[in-house]
């Protein structure tokens, strides 16, 4: 049953951390809302499997959770707010597509590395998802920091909170509901803080574009 248990965690775990790299391949706004509420979905199921596995029915309501607030809510905001600023491309990224696949590759690498010290004190049979989990916090600021449009940034932003749900997943069998209840209130919050912000950016400036707003400045 571990055996079992070990293979589906790291099954889970890597087709959450495809879909951020299909993300990255892709330059296309609807594209990364897609790619985000599938990996919301993909996680929702990863976390529904360790509730199976380890006999933890609070993470079915995490589960459900997910599937509603990032599966369905937020993705159907960031497409309704895509269409608001008539924003549907990543023109002209920082970085082309060959080469982040690269440094995503390579970021991939690092956390297998990053991860030996905690792979070695985690116990659970879960913890062979545990590199995967932090090569999609790299892969999320990654994705931050090379965009020029603010609302693919929002997406990396949403991107690294799954990546911090996971590996909480992973390597506790999730934290107490309660204190998911407040990570998914203060996420949603957040967004739609995130929404009105750039709404006001967008109806000031007509503009999204990271780098128009920098020049701004000047």
């Amino acid at each position: 049953m571990d055996k079992l248990f070990s293979e589906v965690a790291v099954l889970g775990a890597s087709g959450v951390l495809l879909c951020a790299i299909l993300l990255v391949w892709r330059h296309h706004i609807d594209g990364y809302i897609t790619a985000f509420k599938w990996q919301s979905n993909v996680l929702a199921a990863l976390t529904a499997a360790v509730a199976y596995f380890g006999d933890d029915r609070d993470l079915y309501w995490v589960a459900a959770l997910m599937v509603a607030v990032k599966g369905v809510a937020i993705p159907r905001l960031l497409t309704r707010l895509a269409a608001r600023v008539g924003q549907h491309r990543e023109s002209s990224p920082l970085v082309s597509t060959a080469a982040s696949l690269v440094i995503c590759g390579l970021l991939i690498l690092l956390a297998y590395t990053a991860a030996r010290p905690l792979q070695a004190m985690a116990a659970a049979p879960t913890h062979g998802g545990i590199p995967l989990a932090i090569g999609l916090m790299f892969v999320s600021l990654f994705v931050i920091v090379s965009s020029k449009k603010a609302i693919s940034q929002v997406i990396g932003f949403l991107m690294l909170e799954n990546a911090i749900a996971l590996l909480a997943v992973l390597a506790t069998y999730g934290v107490p509901l309660v204190v998911e209840l407040g990570v998914f209130l203060d996420a949603l919050m957040g967004f739609l803080v995130m929404q009105i912000v750039l709404y006001d950016i967008h109806d000031t400036f007509n503009t999204l574009d990271v780098d128009a707003l920098s020049r701004l400045k000047h």
